[in-house]
């Protein structure tokens, strides 16, 4: 598991990456669910829309302290993610989600030792048609974010950095 860090200090401490662009900030667009209010972990992609078939899909494989980071085209219609999910990711050793979208079941999310990161939540359930990519590169909160990446999350904000970062 990747060792969370103080997204701030992680600013101050690594001002040339951010000049570079191998260090981006996610634009403060999402809400914070889940247990964990700080995580930390490499970046597995997945691109749906109102679709939750292969957020299942790879939440059932093993997390190893990855971060599942869904662009879910930032609708606002249904959720993506559930209590069930969440609780599939925490049993499976994922280290967060973070989504371009909603999720719902709130208070089960809030109970499970995982950290999350949504636009809102939403009591609608999405559709299961099994329409989505995997691994590709996303762009969210004004932000290119590609698989293997890594992203480092707090209470102050969501860093996306090519490379694991130390202080």
């Amino acid at each position: 598991m990747a060792t969370p860090l103080a997204t701030a200090e992680a600013c101050d401490a690594n001002i040339s990456l951010i000049a570079n662009g191998e260090l981006r900030v996610l634009q403060p667009i999402f809400k914070i669910y889940g247990h964990c209010r700080m995580f930390a972990g490499p970046i597995t992609t997945l691109k749906v829309f109102e679709d939750n078939v292969f957020v299942r899909d790879l939440l059932e494989t093993r997390g190893d302290g990855r971060v599942l980071v869904i662009d879910g085209g930032g609708s606002m219609r249904c959720a993506i993610v559930g209590g069930n999910l969440g609780q599939l990711a925490q049993n499976m050793g994922w280290a967060g989600i973070v989504v371009n979208g909603c999720i719902r079941d709130v208070d089960e999310i809030d109970g499970c030792d995982i950290g999350v990161r949504a636009l809102g939540s939403h009591p609608l359930k999405s559709n299961k048609k099994g329409v989505g990519e995997k691994h590709v590169p996303i762009s969210i909160a004004g932000t290119l974010i590609r698989d293997g990446e890594w992203l480092y999350a707090d209470s102050d904000g969501i860093l996306i950095s090519k490379t694991e970062l130390s202080i």
